[in-house]
């Protein structure tokens, strides 16, 4: 079904497309879209349904590994076949300036979550392939090319090209006006703070540089023995375009990290955004698990290297061994830090300067 048509009732009335996700939003929806279609029948306004969950975009990517049979699947029989590439579809047709498109929260998969999707499918009979870490052939480095698409945010840059609009609307912004969050005394001797790199990180080594005519560039990974790695080749820039580079220090990052670590009888929070940043942020969430945990990949490193601990996935690997082996005697250990799209021990933790430094956390051993 084109974008066009799908956007657009017969009688030339913009349909509202529903979208189909993730995890507790998906489960609503079950409830929830009957009813929208019940109140939306009696106003004669057209509303439709896609599918942009991980497992169904995941499907879409691989139409040549399904059988006939799967690919005459749908979500709805109003809703195309499973080989068609439903996002896509959508992105054009938020270009239009007429779609309506209802974008409920949905998952934006880590490695390890986009494995665990595969491993679910292929025991659903769908015969995708494996995900491949070390491209052998190019084969592999194309069926690897195509999970990449389903990594991370994929799906909000391709709704936001669109005229989306995130404004907060009148009457909301006039309610948190006159009810206002409160707002905490902070006491004197109170430790709580909010730290970051001074020296050596990307703001310290930014550079930027306006592009002067429309040009096509690529990036290049020039390594310390002289070794050029080409990263993303045919990189199309435009007029006025501003070109932005820069690079951290791993080295002052741990040092940076086992500083804050250090015992301070609070607790320690990361904030990353690992899921649209999904090659950096990884990483820097790994340096951070091996700085916290530096005595356990110490006592464990030959045991971590034969099982194929990769700290970039958090607790999740190390959890191979014994999670009693990984706690710490003086933190409660959260569920959150064992992937890399949640390493916050806890989100509220934002919200802490706003009251008095402090808050509630409860801990479960």
């Amino acid at each position: 079904m084109g974008a066009k048509q799908s956007a657009m009732a017969k009688d030339g009335q913009t349909a509202i497309t529903y979208t189909y996700t993730d995890e507790a939003p998906m489960l609503a929806t079950h409830a929830f879209y009957p009813i929208i279609q019940a109140f939306c029948s009696q106003a004669k306004i057209p509303v439709q349904i896609r599918d942009i969950s991980v497992a169904g975009r995941l499907i879409s990517h691989f139409p040549d590994y399904l059988s006939p049979e799967q690919k005459k699947e749908s979500l709805t029989p109003e809703t195309p076949t499973i080989e068609v590439d439903q996002l896509a579809a959508l992105g054009e047709m938020a270009k239009g300036g007429k779609a309506n498109i209802i974008k409920l929260p949905n998952v934006s998969a880590s490695l390890p979550q986009l494995k665990e999707c595969i491993a679910e499918l292929q025991g659903k009979g769908y015969k995708i392939p494996n995900y491949p870490e070390d491209p052998k052939d190019d084969a592999e480095k194309e069926i690897k090319a195509r999970y990449a698409k389903v990594l991370g945010s994929a799906v909000n840059p391709v709704l936001r090209e669109g005229n989306s609009d995130r404004r907060a609307a009148v009457p909301v912004k006039e309610y948190a006006f006159k009810y206002p969050h409160s707002m905490g005394k902070w006491l004197p001797d109170s430790k709580t703070h909010v730290s970051s790199m001074e020296e050596g990180d990307f703001f310290s080594h930014e550079k930027s540089v306006v592009i002067s005519e429309k040009c096509e560039a690529r990036i290049e990974m020039l390594s310390e023995d002289g070794k050029v790695t080409v990263l993303k080749d045919k990189l199309t820039l435009q007029k006025d375009e501003v070109l932005d580079a820069s690079f951290i220090n791993c080295k002052m990052l741990r040092r940076f990290f086992e500083e804050q670590i250090a015992e301070r009888g609070v607790m320690f929070s990361l904030h990353l955004k690992a899921t649209m940043m999904k090659v950096s942020d990884p990483i820097m969430f790994g340096h951070c698990v091996k700085a916290y945990f530096k005595d356990v990949f110490a006592k464990y490193a030959e045991t971590f290297e034969k099982i194929g601990v990769n700290a970039n996935n958090g607790l999740g690997d190390m959890a191979k061994i014994n999670e009693a082996q990984i706690r710490r005697a003086n933190l409660g250990w959260s569920p959150r830090s064992r992937i890399p799209s949640r390493p916050q021990i806890q989100r509220k933790s934002v919200f802490s300067p706003r009251r008095d430094g402090s808050l509630w956390v409860c801990v479960i051993n």
